[in-house]
């Protein structure tokens, strides 16, 4: 059993986000990536779980994609103020997976909210500074993603 009720925490408590594309898997991938390129994110990490899994036990998985995101300095700051407890959720992850053909869901939830929710990282200042600025790259990020016909839910 949970030590919490998961229905009682508001989405807006851990940062979600999300998205529909209209357009095929692959280019959905690379509009997210540049979307939050241009928002200031790198990705030190992806990958397709479909193709693993498919390829590994025969699943029959629709496309679905992780690009784990990070912004350094903002990941730096992170560290300090989270006695390097926030390392154990990085990247940040924007998975992109098919709904149907030609319409792809772009999901997000903000591991420093997350953290925070946990206990992995402090309640104070710092840490509000660290959500707000990560906040508004995965903003401009999404805000990026409409720019080019997203249509959101």
């Amino acid at each position: 059993m949970l030590p919490i009720d998961p229905s009682d925490i508001d989405p807006e408590d851990y940062g979600e986000e999300q998205a529909v594309l209209a357009m095929d898997h692959e280019e959905a991938v690379e509009h997210v990536r540049e979307a939050f390129s241009e928002a200031g994110f790198g990705f030190p990490a992806e990958f397709s779980p479909s193709d693993l899994l498919n390829e590994k036990v025969d699943a029959d998985r629709d496309p679905y994609y992780v690009l784990g995101a990070c912004n350094p300095e903002v990941a730096d700051k992170a560290l300090d103020a989270s006695d390097n407890r926030i390392g154990a959720l990085f990247p940040c992850n924007v998975v992109v997976w098919q709904e149907e053909p030609g319409k792809q869901r772009v999901y997000h939830v903000s591991i420093m909210r997350i953290a925070r929710l946990l206990g992995m990282a402090p309640d104070d200042e710092t840490w509000d500074e660290i959500v707000a600025e990560t906040g508004e790259y995965v903003e401009e990020a999404f805000s990026n993603l409409q720019e080019s016909g997203e249509h959101g839910e």
